[in-house]
């Protein structure tokens, strides 16, 4: 069956500058390149949740502008359902400026614009939506009272919950405890746990930390290292696919979207997450935010290229 996905998020057009470095505080430099994509937390993991198969539907705001104008047809592109998408007028659809350095890493600001008006009145207008999902997926670059909204109807429904925690944010135990699986990369889990963590044994700890805090699963993504997977009983770390990285924007969506996909199909958490980190990987070797996250097709290939089954885990 294909799976059915409900994603309430943000939505931006990506202005994203290459440059050799960093610049310092007060200082200009000149740069490599600019693009300018579509973007966004939120419609990056509806577009990488769709490119893996998934019947996805979007619950999210844009501006009466260009940007929002494109940043629609780039999802309607995708086969992703905007009857969800408010567009709103006399407001900026969102913005994020992403520098990305020499190595692949980047920087981000976000002017969010109508991501802060989608509101629980549009969330609950769509609870259909939701309620007929077998995964609800969200994130924090949109109000937190819509996000607990919608992740209550998802919860009553009985729809999984996958939650990826980013930008960080402190967070109640009740919301932690209506997530099935809660996705946060280092920095998110050092201020959700408490825990400061800088290696596998502080991430365990946090691992544990935010299970004791009720959340049902925790993958904490860290980078090259890999993912470290935690629940009740178990932790245990993903190694992460080697790659040269070209640029690291969106991967970590592009890791939500690909292991949500794998989930509803069945795969267990741990295969799910080696798929997902498969994606990631091959994400980060090329630009952009939703111009990098690979198809079914591209991921399968490379998985391939790698071994196969036997790179997810499985039995040849």
């Amino acid at each position: 069956m294909t799976p059915r996905i409900t994603i309430v998020g943000s939505i931006n057009i990506d202005l994203v500058f290459r440059t050799p470095r960093m610049p310092m505080l007060g200082e200009t430099i000149s740069g490599d390149g600019f693009r300018q994509v579509a973007g966004g937390k939120g419609a990056n993991q509806a577009v990488a949740a769709a490119r893996q198969g998934a019947q996805v539907r979007f619950i999210g705001a844009v501006g009466d502008d260009e940007f929002g104008r494109a940043a629609l047809a780039g999802l309607r592109g995708n086969d992703i359902c905007i009857e969800g998408v408010l567009t709103v007028p006399g407001v900026a659809t969102g913005v994020a400026g992403i520098f990305v350095d020499a190595d692949g890493a980047n920087s981000i600001v976000i002017a969010p614009g109508a991501n802060d008006v989608l509101s629980v009145a549009q969330v609950e207008a769509a609870a259909a939506t939701i309620e007929g999902a077998s995964y609800l997926v969200c994130q924090l670059e949109s109000p937190l009272d819509t996000v607990t909204r919608a992740i209550e109807i998802a919860r009553a429904a009985g729809v999984k919950v996958v939650l990826n925690a980013a930008p960080a944010a402190d967070l109640p135990d009740s919301l932690l405890a209506m997530t099935d699986y809660l996705v946060v990369n280092e920095t998110e889990a050092s201020q959700l746990s408490s825990v400061d963590v800088r290696g596998t044994e502080d991430a365990v700890a946090a691992g544990r930390a935010l299970c004791r805090r009720g959340a049902g699963a925790v993958l904490l993504t860290m980078g090259e290292s890999g993912v470290l997977v935690s629940d009740c009983n178990t932790q245990h770390l993903i190694p992460a696919a080697k790659v040269l990285p070209i640029d690291t924007t969106a991967a970590g969506d592009t890791f939500v979207g690909a292991l949500t996909v794998a989930l509803a199909r069945g795969m267990t958490l741990e295969v799910a997450t080696r798929e997902a980190q498969y994606a990631a990987a091959l994400a980060v070797t090329r630009i952009g935010a939703q111009t990098s996250i690979p198809t079914r097709e591209e991921l399968q290939q490379f998985i391939d290229s790698r071994g196969g089954r036997a790179a997810l885990g499985l039995d040849l």
